[in-house]
């Protein structure tokens, strides 16, 4: 595992996926970002403003629950783009006549100022990364002190069923590898959090037919493996992939869940410091600014 990127990993693929645009978030994004809402009742602190990371793909259902959750709190909406911000937008933004438009809590479509936020929501978006710990690094800047990060993401037992008839077939693997979630707990110190939760459980879904198997995989992603299939399958593949899939109709999906606060910065230390008076006014600020999430 690279602290860097996953090694399996496409930057190219997955910018594209990153910019592709959607009319509604999956089922199982949606699914996930409910069972991960109930979690934060385990979270004493109310975010005075919180950021939601990718909300068009990771969970549009999921931004009313948080919504409900923190009436009196700004919310930051933080897309791939500007296109997918104004998609966003349309999709999330009060009409102006009604009353919640004038009434509720501001909601900006832009990315919150470094130390902004409490809380930070990123559900299902973290697995489709070139360049995790960069993504970290990002969502560590955009939270304040004490403040807190939340998210889902798929965990190495994804897709165990698919994998598994892709390799008997002889063909490339079906997706890129995902992540062990000891890992993404490595990852959160390395960029700055501390004392990182993580939780999976495993979730199966049912389909009644090939076809709409395959619907619902193309809404959760893409394959994003370096070492995919480079060309284009044709009608005789595809047949042969729904005759191999007749059998059992069902997928495996590892879900990890996981959050950590930002701890107060350490004032540099060598054998001889200096601090100044503002600096250490600074320091002292942060660490009575925020209760520590429970």
């Amino acid at each position: 595992m690279s602290h860097q990127r996953p090694p399996s990993i496409s930057p190219e693929a997955a910018q594209r996926w990153q910019s592709l645009p959607v009319t509604q978030s999956p089922w199982l994004h949606e699914e996930v970002a409910r069972r991960m809402e109930e979690r934060l009742a385990w979270i004493k602190l109310q975010p005075s403003a919180w950021a939601h990371w990718s909300p068009l793909k990771g969970g549009l259902q999921a931004h009313e629950l948080l919504t409900r959750r923190y009436p009196a709190a700004a919310c930051h909406v933080v897309e791939a783009d500007e296109i997918q911000a104004k998609s966003a937008r349309k999709m999330l933004e009060k009409p102006w006549w009604a009353p919640a438009r004038w009434t509720g809590a501001a909601m900006e479509f832009s990315p919150p100022a470094d130390g902004a936020v409490q809380m930070l929501w990123a559900n299902m978006s973290l697995h489709m990364s070139a360049d995790p710990l960069s993504l970290m690094a990002q969502w560590h800047r955009a939270v304040a002190v004490d403040g807190f990060v939340m998210f889902s993401c798929l965990g190495p037992d994804t897709l165990r069923e698919l994998r598994a008839l892709y390799l008997a077939m002889g063909w490339p693997a079906p997706t890129h590898d995902f992540t062990d979630m000891h890992d993404w707990g490595d990852m959160l110190v390395a960029a700055g959090f501390a004392e990182p939760v993580m939780d999976m459980e495993r979730i199966t879904l049912s389909f009644d037919s090939p076809e709409r198997l395959l619907q619902e995989l193309r809404g959760l992603g893409r394959n994003l493996n370096a070492d995919r299939f480079s060309g284009l399958r044709g009608r005789a593949w595809h047949a042969q992939l729904l005759k191999a899939m007749d059998s059992p109709l069902q997928l495996t999906f590892e879900v990890i869940y996981g959050h950590a606060f930002k701890p107060t910065p350490r004032l540099p230390m060598q054998a001889q410091t200096e601090v100044s008076l503002a600096q250490m006014r600074e320091t002292l600020h942060q660490r009575k600014s925020y209760p520590r999430p429970a």
